[in-house]
């Protein structure tokens, strides 16, 4: 039986069965990938661009593009890898650094999506007081919390699971090293801690999510109290799509991580795995920014300058 000490490199769950839905799949992620590289990459690069969009909102948006950005690098470069060559390994040390990353990333987004319900709720409920609440140094620091949580999350994981011995081979039925999967090579009575840390950051995570929705609770109360019909309208197609990228993320994060293992099965745990660490990157532009008029304007901008310099 071969211990975590003998362990060199983790084989993963390959995209598909035949070579052909393999060269599919990598055809459809590389796509995708992309999409969501060009997708946060302008949104970054309008915001640090443009001087009005350097408000509380937009400094948000611009850490969530960064750690969308992150996390999407972190699972599908290894994965596009192995489908083009036909391959499964990924090396100890790349596994262990998949799951630092992940965790980081994922951590610090939810975290900073928290601080931006924090945000419009501010800006709803209390306009009066938005200019002191949401302060430059204020938001420097919120900002800094959410990356040190995620340090601090990640940490702790990629510790307690790398440091189990492994008796059950190394074949991780995921497409990237996924704690749950790495948990079931152990030997049965060693990860009970690393269950304690998955529990707590279950815990972070649904307290992040309930406060976000009282947030918003709170918003919507007090957008229906405002007398103009195209102020509802403006704050309400704000408000849903942030919900619903929330909801999508933390339902099939909290089916992944805390399913019964009766009803597992790899292309289930496939299925959930890609819609929780590729689908929110990629429609997180989509949906924060690319609807947004002021970015729209900050993007012609920038497009219109760099054509400008290639002439």
């Amino acid at each position: 039986m071969p211990n975590s000490s003998s362990i060199s490199e983790f084989l993963l769950l390959p995209l598909a069965d035949t070579r052909q839905l393999q060269l599919l799949h990598f055809w459809l992620l590389l796509g995708i990938y992309l999409a969501a590289l060009l997708g946060n990459g302008l949104i970054s690069t309008a915001v640090a661009c443009d001087q009005r969009l350097h408000t509380p909102m937009y400094f948000f948006l611009l850490n969530l593009a960064l750690l969308d950005l992150g996390s999407i690098s972190t699972t599908l470069p290894k994965s596009l890898t192995n489908a083009l060559w036909d391959t499964r390994a990924i090396s100890y040390a790349g596994c262990a650094a998949q799951v630092f990353f992940f965790f980081f990333f994922m951590s610090a987004e939810y975290s900073l999506l928290t601080i931006m319900s924090y945000d419009r709720y501010v800006a709803i409920c209390k306009p009066l007081h938005y200019g002191t609440l949401m302060g430059s140094r204020a938001c420097a620091t919120m900002a800094a919390a959410a990356w040190g949580a995620g340090v601090l999350n990640s940490l702790l994981h990629t510790a307690s699971t790398f440091s189990l011995p492994l008796c059950h081979g190394n074949v991780v039925n995921q497409f990237f090293c996924e704690v749950p999967q790495i948990l079931k090579l152990s030997c049965s009575a060693s990860y009970l801690r690393e269950v304690v840390f998955l529990i707590f950051s279950a815990i972070f995570t649904f307290g992040c999510f309930v406060f976000i929705v009282v947030s918003y609770v709170q918003i919507f109360l007090a957008v229906l109290r405002m007398p103009s019909a195209q102020g509802r309208h403006k704050a309400f197609s704000m408000c849903l799509p942030h919900l619903a990228v929330v909801s999508l993320f933390l339902s099939s994060a909290f089916f992944a991580y805390l399913k019964p293992p009766s009803i597992s099965s790899p292309l289930l745990d496939l299925s959930v795995a890609l819609l929780y660490s590729v689908v929110p990157p990629t429609l997180n532009p989509i949906i924060y920014s690319m609807r947004n008029r002021e970015i729209k304007h900050a993007l012609s901008k920038v497009l219109q300058y760099s054509l400008f310099q290639h002439q």
